[in-house]
């Protein structure tokens, strides 16, 4: 028997179908970059769904996937050929959910990133998870266009493990989390390793003024973009050279795709990236309305202002977490924070301040701040140290759970 025929008949076992008449699904929950993208590759040469999987859930969250695998499709198999790769995101609930993207999906947005860079081929050290969209993405723009991938651990990274990367003609894009960036800004080496770079995207949470203002004293490449899940990451991006001229908002959109603000202020998405709906369902639109709040300049540029689903409604006063944990940040007595709403029976909400207990903040100074510069509505009630509280790997917090945690430690007297 050849290599060959051995491989056709391991592929023609592998597609067997289960008892509904559905391919088998597979799952990739492979923390070693290496051996994830020879799993994914072997998955694509199938005709099976792909879920991707984040290697560090719990027993909870496989638990809630085995359950989805027992849905019912919504999708005929007319559309078999699309909507074959599940990418993992958090809803809103807390609920784990899987947005639907297939190799049109991915194209569209590698094609709308080379275009809007002007790059011919990307060249891109990974530092994310390729289970999350922000790593994957990066790792699908090197292989759609030619260009070469590094993986690299980021924790060999923050302890000053740099690379040299070779010269390159479209230079080389990294991608980073704004607490992985300030980590690496205390580095000078670390610095001076970044400027080389063509571009250091930053994205998956919201920066801080002052860590963009840092970066800009710094002369990094920075491009902050906002994107998601649901659209194949990048929707819009500021320009290394727009960052660096002034400029702080989420840039203009790419060319894939038409983006408009609402007049209730909600961003609206029309592109060939936007997900084909959350497994097992299905949808045909290109069309996305998020949950996202933000203001279109007359430039094209967006702003992105907060969440609508975050938002606080304290006293029937609404208020942004995204402005309050600015605020905090622009103290410098907080190297992480989060901001949330707490049920209240008086206010409806009130606001609580979460940050790690390693973290001890001038609380004095940060009430003198209120004072000064905010309604005292915005004026946060609780102080919140926890000790067993980190952001994840795409720098997001789920904050249906940490209300629940806050709550259960005002309750227990702050214990």
């Amino acid at each position: 028997m050849e290599r060959a025929e051995l491989s056709q008949a391991l592929l023609a076992w592998r597609r067997r179908e289960a008892g509904d008449g559905r391919r088998e699904p597979i799952l990739i929950s492979e923390p070693d970059p290496v051996r994830f993208m020879a799993a994914f590759a072997a998955a694509v040469a199938g005709d099976s769904d792909v879920f991707l999987c984040d290697p560090n859930w719990g027993v909870a969250e496989k638990a809630q996937v085995q359950e989805l695998l027992k849905s019912k499709i919504e999708n005929p198999k007319s559309k078999i050929a699309r909507g074959w790769l599940m990418i993992p995101t958090g809803g809103s609930s807390g609920t784990m959910r899987h947005a639907r993207h297939d190799q049109n999906t991915i194209a569209a947005a590698v094609q709308g990133f080379t275009q809007h860079f002007a790059l011919l081929r990307v060249n891109a050290v990974g530092v994310l998870p390729l289970h999350h969209v922000s790593g994957f993405m990066a790792w699908m723009r090197c292989v759609l266009t030619g260009g070469e991938f590094r993986p690299l651990d980021w924790k060999r990274l923050e302890t000053g493990e740099l690379p040299e990367l070779p010269a390159k003609p479209d230079g080389w894009v990294i991608s980073l989390v704004p607490t992985q960036l300030e980590r690496l800004l205390g580095s000078a080496a670390a610095v001076g390793w970044l400027r080389r770079f063509r571009m250091v995207l930053l994205g998956g949470a919201p920066a801080w003024p002052a860590l963009l203002e840092r970066a800009a004293t710094l002369r990094l490449p920075l491009s902050f973009s906002y994107g998601m899940t649901e659209t194949a990451a990048m929707v819009t991006a500021l320009r290394p050279e727009e960052f660096l001229a002034g400029l702080r908002t989420s840039g203009t959109a790419l060319p894939h795709f038409k983006v408009r603000v609402t007049a209730e202020e909600t961003v609206s998405l029309e592109g060939d990236s936007v997900f084909r709906g959350y497994y097992p369902g299905w949808q045909d639109e290109r069309h996305f309305l998020t949950g996202d709040l933000g203001r279109m300049d007359e430039r094209g540029h967006l702003t992105i202002l907060g969440r609508r689903d975050g938002v606080i409604i304290s006293g029937g006063e609404k208020i942004q977490p995204a402005e309050i944990e600015a605020m905090l940040r622009s103290t410098g007595e907080f190297e992480d924070v989060v901001v949330v709403g707490i049920p209240d029976p008086e206010w409806g909400e009130s606001v609580a301040v979460v940050y790690p207990a390693n973290c001890h903040p001038d609380l004095a100074k940060v009430e003198s701040l209120w004072r000064e510069k905010y309604a005292a509505y915005k004026r946060p009630k609780h102080y919140v140290a926890l000790g067993q509280w980190e952001r994840g790997d795409s720098g997001k917090v789920d904050r249906t759970d940490l209300v629940r945690t806050v709550e259960i430690y005002l309750r227990n007297g702050g214990k």
